[in-house]
């Protein structure tokens, strides 16, 4: 978990970061087609993340009523294989994550009692760059939130920190939340 509000979640197993990856890629497919045009004013662009929607899943949480998958690109994902963060080495820049949030719903089919994505709710992204962000750890932080009745994304606050804070609680595993998941 990496962006949004600080606060406790749970992790679920295997089979549910490959659920969750599945609703991510075929979510992403609905969005709107000038979502990459959004920027958060004095901050990343959404541009900058072109191509999430076909990064591997890190893992999913649930925090309220929001369902989350996290995903990262090839560079990131390369880095937690070999162990970051826990080998004590930072991930290298370029790494980028996405955490994409829908609301809950349950399942209404006979036998399907699963709590499951409903409506996108937001996207939130991380960059790692040690030029551009080194006042706040070397990540880069944006969250776009989503408007169903227009089909847009609108970015929240301005500037690139806009996650740090929350993150330096985790100062000593690279600002980064999220475990990558045992397959």
């Amino acid at each position: 978990m990496f962006l949004g509000p600080c606060g406790v979640v749970a992790a679920c197993g295997v089979a549910g970061v490959a659920v969750a990856a599945m609703l991510a890629i075929a979510g992403g497919n609905a969005l709107s087609a000038d979502k990459y045009s959004v920027k958060v004013p004095d901050g990343l662009a959404f541009a900058e993340f072109r191509g999430f929607e076909d990064w591997a899943a890190v893992g999913v949480s649930q925090a309220r009523d929001l369902i989350e998958v996290i995903v990262a690109n090839r560079v990131m994902i390369k880095a937690y294989r070999a162990g970051v963060p826990g080998n004590g080495k930072p991930f290298p820049d370029g790494s980028k994550m996405a955490k994409i949030h829908w609301t809950t719903k349950k399942g209404t089919e006979p036998g399907n009692t699963a709590t499951m994505p409903d409506a996108l709710h937001d996207i939130d992204f991380m960059v790692r760059d040690s030029k551009r962000f080194s006042r706040t750890g070397n990540w880069g932080y944006a969250q776009f939130n989503y408007d169903s009745a227009s089909d847009t994304f609108a970015p929240l606050g301005t500037g690139s920190a806009c996650g740090y804070v929350c993150h330096t609680g985790v100062k000593d595993r690279d600002y980064v939340f999220t475990a990558y998941g045992k397959r």
